[in-house]
């Protein structure tokens, strides 16, 4: 739904109470810092008082503020409601949803599920960041996306977060590896190979090391060979023989497929994760991302492994 003038002035005015920052305000709005500036002088004027206390070095609510800010969150919901309901009657979903993804889900299952909901839905505008989920955690923090698709559990006390979907992460080597032929490998084999590792604050590393530290190995016992910030440049390092890795199976379907990579189970016991859906805690969600929400939980995902 458009946003009136009145409400899009609250709208920033309330981006710059939570974020404490003009400049954060005006990366999220996409405003210009003078145009936020301007939107909250105009808010200063009308009700003829100072909305933010700017004496100490952070950006603080005076009263008047508050009560503002409490008044706004409570308008801007009802905005929402009112979009939902009219979208309800008119049938027609339009607008736009900003999602974030971290890299697995980015890259290897967000393409097919966006194409498939456009299919649908063809009036709804979708933004993606496609991030690790480090990153994918600040965007949400800031009030940039709506809602974010990551790899494992999120418990965060701003954030609720829902599994949607099951993930193996399994051992890929050259199809020339001596590995290559065998089905299952010990983890504690890992140990003789050069290995190649995504960057910090990737899930897929997190999940990796734990999973490791589980059984009694920490990275200063692998040989770690390379250390990548994409999936892509890991699998294309394995086919070159540079060293072996650990990804999940969507991220390899399509080497396995074409044969230039084998995938390869731990006998100890498959290291599985969730990927989940997270979203801020005690937000009304627009009409188009409760649209979008309730394709991603309900999107046959077997059918595309």
């Amino acid at each position: 739904m458009t946003m009136g003038l009145e409400d899009h002035k609250l709208k920033v005015f309330c981006t710059v109470a939570e974020t404490k920052s003009f400049s954060k305000t005006s990366e999220i709005i996409h405003l210009t810092q003078p145009a936020v500036s301007l939107q909250i002088q105009a808010l200063e004027e009308l009700y003829e008082t100072k909305l933010f206390d700017r004496s100490s070095s952070t950006i603080n609510l005076t009263a008047a503020g508050e009560i503002l800010y409490k008044y706004s969150k409570d308008i801007l919901a009802l905005y929402t409601e009112l979009g939902k309901e009219i979208g309800k009657i008119t049938g027609l979903i339009k607008g736009s949803i900003t999602i974030g993804a971290s890299t697995t889900i980015g890259n290897y299952i967000l393409p097919s599920l966006i194409l498939d909901f456009k299919k649908n839905h063809p009036k709804i505008k979708i933004n993606v960041f496609i991030k690790n989920t480090q990153k994918i955690l600040e965007l949400m923090n800031s009030g940039i996306i709506d809602m974010g698709l990551v790899e494992g559990e999120i418990s965060r006390q701003k954030i609720k977060s829902e599994p949607f979907i099951t993930d193996e992460l399994a051992l890929i080597v050259p199809t020339a590896h001596p590995w290559a032929k065998k089905k299952l490998i010990s983890v504690l084999d890992l140990i003789k190979e050069p290995f190649i590792i995504r960057e910090e604050g990737s899930g897929t590393r997190q999940m990796i090391e734990k999973y490791l530290a589980g059984h009694g190995i920490s990275p200063s016992d692998m040989s770690i060979a390379l250390v990548f910030g994409s999936t892509e440049s890991i699998k294309e390092a394995v086919e070159g023989g540079s060293g072996v890795s650990i990804v999940s199976r969507w991220a390899a379907k399509k080497e396995v497929k074409y044969g230039t990579l084998k995938l390869i189970t731990f006998k100890e016991e498959k290291m599985m994760r969730h990927f989940s859906i997270i979203m801020p805690k005690n937000t009304v969600l627009p009409y188009v991302a409760e649209e979008f929400l309730s394709f991603v939980r309900s999107y046959p995902y077997a059918e595309h492994l």
